[in-house]
């Protein structure tokens, strides 16, 4: 599913997923530099990020996998 990411005003990272019309906080990562890992949403979702080089700039929308959640 394609997914953006991007940093909210605080510095808090958040995702967008527009089939959804749903935008939640990212609450955990797996990996400190985001991508090619996990995270989780703050409604119970769990995502796998693709893979991306260091350095990659937000907003970006991306194509995750969907790997838990009501």
């Amino acid at each position: 599913m394609k997914v953006m990411i991007r940093k909210t005003s605080t510095g808090a990272l958040s995702a967008y997923v527009p089939k959804k019309d749903l935008e939640e906080p990212i609450v955990a990562q797996e990996r400190a530099e985001l991508w090619g890992g996990s995270i989780s949403l703050a409604n119970g979702w769990t995502l796998a990020l693709p893979e991306m080089p260091p350095g990659t700039t937000l907003p970006i929308t991306v194509e995750a996998r969907r790997l838990s959640g009501d």
